[in-house]
């Protein structure tokens, strides 16, 4: 955040902020688990046709996705829609929930994660998806553990099927 060294305004511009990159998946850290209080805020932007999160739940984390630009596939318990420009969805914790980019366009959205800490979880998995040998799955489902988040990797394959996304790996 950048602040005027008079100021107690704090603007956090466009191009502002930490960003790391999950496989097609950016994150944008806005407001951090230290400043947001009860909950923080990340942008994501999502390749074309790429699996930004596969089905998962969160234990203790609602997460509210709104969508700034494309269109954003999501699937929450068996339900699947495609929320466009302007929607705003609801990801309530302890349902499983997936999304992607459903379009051939890049996307973005707004990520408000309450309460707060979990936005942390994207800074630690970043290094452990990009290691010389590619993931360490090992030290993954660690780090879900201690986020209390499951995930469902059978589910992967069938849903970038189903939807038409590109493989994974591939950008």
């Amino acid at each position: 955040m950048q602040a005027t060294s008079n100021s107690k305004i704090d603007v956090l511009g466009p191009d502002d902020g930490q960003y790391a990159q999950i496989g097609p998946m950016g994150v944008r850290f806005m407001v951090d688990p230290e400043r947001g209080g009860g909950f923080s805020m990340v942008e994501h932007p999502i390749a074309p046709r790429s699996l930004a999160a596969p089905l998962h739940t969160h234990t203790h984390e609602d997460e509210y996705s709104y969508v700034l630009e494309g269109e954003v596939g999501v699937q929450i318990g068996d339900e699947v829609t495609v929320a466009k420009t302007g929607d705003l969805v609801f990801k309530p914790r302890g349902i499983q929930h997936a999304f992607w980019n459903a379009g051939d366009k890049p996307a973005r959205l707004l990520e408000i994660i309450s309460p707060a800490p979990f936005s942390k979880y994207f800074e630690e998995l970043e290094p452990l998806m990009a290691g010389p040998q590619g993931p360490d799955f090992a030290a993954i489902a660690e780090l879900q553990a201690r986020y209390g988040l499951a995930m469902d990797p059978a589910q992967i394959e069938p849903l970038i099927e189903r939807e038409g996304l590109m493989p994974m790996g591939r950008v």
